[in-house]
């Protein structure tokens, strides 16, 4: 991914019309989440989960399924999410990532205090929990990555992307190039915080949408959501390159806190919500606004009443905004700003 210290290069690799603007007062920094906000992954992420869950179990879940297990705001991780609906399957053993057992967790790890797995991540009822030909055992971990990266890549992630033949070739984007030129010409700052693997990111970001040196911290740069290091990380080196305050100033030595502009983050999980809500616990002299969004699975037709649910469940976690879509993300904020 790309280094932090050459993150400021928006005004130059925008589209044409975005470089010629004069430079703004920054008067925010806009932050997003990537999979359900900037490209629909209901065909790829979301279906690589199902089809990984069916390789070791036999047991396709369905997306309310998945949307139970993601909205307890501790499984941004696809990987770990494919495991865990495995194991609440019904499949013992195995190792979540960092070694710890499968069916076991230390009193610090905050999802130790999970309620009890709910009959909607157990299939249906009326069935047993695991299939006769299904294995007895969790797989280990990298066997699962290795399945999962075989079903959404469909080849070498580090490879040509021309190549790939996986889910991955799946994914309509939900916004275009012009929307970040848009918010540069009204003076935010943005960028991405994510978990999306590495590889994944750069074929979005710079194949498709065309935008060099995205600002951005993926998979394995930081620690997972809802940790808030990789977001305060990127808002505060985005503040510093670019030399910008409130005032339309500039200084050498911006930082993070009363004086700095607002850092919003634009996300559709709980899990996104939580993330702004700890980056207020670690920084409460710092405004941060959480934005949210129902990922496109639940917008379409015939999801009325369960979107409505889901963005219940968003609010309660404490979103400031809801969104109908994710390119509503810069009217939002003004209206945020005042």
């Amino acid at each position: 991914m790309v280094s932090l210290p050459k993150v400021w290069k928006q005004r130059s690799n925008l589209p044409v019309r975005a470089t010629a603007l004069p430079p703004l007062p920054v008067r925010a920094v806009l932050l997003f989440d990537i999979d359900g906000v900037i490209r629909d992954v209901t065909a790829s992420y979301r279906r690589a989960i199902v089809e990984t869950v069916h390789q070791f179990s036999g047991w396709r879940p369905e997306a309310a399924q998945i949307d139970a297990l993601k909205c307890e705001g501790c499984w941004n991780n696809d990987w770990e999410a494919s495991l865990e609906l495995l194991r609440r399957h019904g499949l013992a053993g195995g190792q979540l990532r960092g070694g710890q057992p499968g069916g076991h967790r230390s009193s610090s790890d905050p999802r130790s205090r999970e309620p009890a797995p709910s009959a909607v991540l157990r299939g249906d009822p009326g069935q047993p929990a695991t299939d006769a030909s299904a294995p007895a055992g969790l797989p280990a971990f990298d066997t699962l990555v290795a399945a999962f990266s075989t079903h959404y890549f469909g080849g070498d992630p580090e490879g040509d992307p021309t190549l790939w033949r996986g889910f991955i070739g799946q994914e309509p984007l939900l916004v275009g190039p012009e929307f970040f030129a848009d918010l540069s010409a009204a003076g935010f700052l943005w960028g991405f915080v994510s978990g999306a693997e590495p590889p994944s990111v750069r074929y979005l970001l710079q194949e498709r949408l065309g935008l060099a040196d995205p600002p951005v911290i993926a998979m394995g740069e930081a620690p997972d959501k809802p940790d808030p290091t990789g977001l305060l990380q990127l808002a505060a080196t985005l503040l510093a390159t670019c030399g910008a305050n409130p005032a339309g100033g500039s200084t050498d030595n911006i930082t993070l806190g009363r004086e700095a502009p607002p850092v919003a983050y634009l996300g559709d999980t709980i899990t996104d919500v939580q993330t702004v809500l700890r980056a207020r616990e670690r920084m409460p002299d710092q405004r941060f606004l959480s934005l949210a969004v129902s990922p496109p699975h639940l917008q379409g037709p015939g999801q009325k009443e369960r979107r409505r649910v889901y963005e219940q469940q968003l609010r309660a976690a404490g979103a400031d905004r809801i969104l109908e879509r994710s390119d509503q993300a810069g009217a939002a904020l003004e209206a945020l700003l005042g």
